[in-house]
């Protein structure tokens, strides 16, 4: 399940996609112009937006190109009549992940859709990190912006806090120790300032216990190891 946002002017088509993605188990928000799916953007996270090119306020090319500034690893599913190959060289161009012509097949473009999510949700095409867990607060975390979830809560997170918390994630159920922590945070283990980034990390792993309160995970430090993300018994 993936919460999208569709921004097409068209009430027929935009309200047939919301209906077959809802009833695909997807969370569907929707905008009528660039303008509206512009502000919905800025206040709302989303895993994936299928956008008109041809949209009244603000024209789908330049909600594009906000997004690949602000949202760069947000996967987006361009929606045109334009089926020229101009057209489709500039949107993709502009950064769009896929790219449709109408009128189209919905099966088609549940397909391709689909393939975009899963791209995203691998570290190595940016995305996000997931923890599944019993609580409906779910963790997530970006794997390229520092920032974070717990369900639709965002964290406030420092760049520091950002880094161990994605490392912590990707090895959830793994020990994490100092010095690979020491790594991500670019200090070497030799360094004469790992006895003070040592200290630090203990301040780091408090704030974000503090910060995964009640989200159903738990920090855990593992005596002469490190420590490891698990879920906490229910």
């Amino acid at each position: 399940m993936a919460n999208l946002l569709i921004i097409e002017d068209d009430e027929l088509l935009r309200d047939g996609l919301s209906a077959q993605l809802s009833q695909a188990g997807h969370n569907v928000t929707v905008a009528a112009d660039g303008e509206a799916g512009q502000s919905l953007l800025e206040g709302h996270r989303f895993d994936g937006v299928v956008l008109d090119l041809g949209l009244p306020k603000i024209s789908g090319m330049d909600v594009l190109r906000w997004v690949r500034k602000r949202l760069p690893a947000l996967p987006v599913l361009i929606l045109t009549a334009r089926d020229g190959t101009e057209d489709r060289v500039q949107g993709l161009n502009a950064g769009a992940d896929d790219y449709l012509t109408k009128p189209f097949d919905m099966a088609e473009l549940q397909a391709r859709l689909a393939a975009l999510l899963r791209r995203a949700r691998l570290p190595a095409f940016g995305g996000s990190l997931e923890v599944a867990n019993t609580s409906a607060r779910r963790l997530r975390v970006d794997a390229t912006l520092p920032q974070a979830w717990l369900g639709d809560e965002s964290l406030e997170l420092t760049q520091r806090e950002w880094a161990l918390l994605s490392l912590l994630v990707t090895q959830a159920g793994r020990v994490v120790s100092r010095e690979d922590v020491l790594e991500t945070w670019a200090i070497e283990p030799g360094d004469s300032v790992t006895g003070l980034a040592s200290n630090a990390l203990e301040v780091y792993i408090h704030r974000l216990r503090r910060k995964l309160a009640d989200s159903g995970l738990n920090i855990r430090n593992v005596r002469g190891l490190g420590y490891m993300l698990e879920t906490t018994a229910p």
